[in-house]
């Protein structure tokens, strides 16, 4: 008997900025341009793609093709639609600590 899956959409937890900012946080830390991209696209789709539409100046669909898994975004409609979600860049040294935790991650 083949085992029956059910669609899941992360955005359907992203329910509290708390959850949008680990789960952004979490994205970032991977250091992967597409995977933070996509995860800017799931976070967009839990705030709702029109009012990110609208606040942005971008078509949903411009959004939908930039966010998604075969999506290039462009820095300036990163930060857009960066900016439309309430989240923000910072930049910051990293300790000798944050460089052996890194080194010790790798295999």
């Amino acid at each position: 008997m083949a085992e029956k899956f059910t669609h899941y959409d992360p955005a359907d937890d992203l329910t509290s900025d708390e959850a949008i900012a680990v789960f952004i946080e979490e994205a970032f830390e991977t250091e992967d341009a597409g995977y933070i991209a996509h995860a800017l696209g799931v976070v967009a789709r839990a705030k709702g793609m029109p009012q990110i539409a609208s606040e942005t100046g971008l078509s949903r669909e411009q959004l939908y093709r930039s966010f998604s898994a075969e999506g290039n975004p462009t820095l300036k409609t990163t930060l857009s639609v960066m900016k439309a979600l309430g989240i923000g860049l910072t930049a910051k040294v990293p300790t000798r600590a944050d460089q052996e935790a890194k080194a010790a991650a790798k295999p």
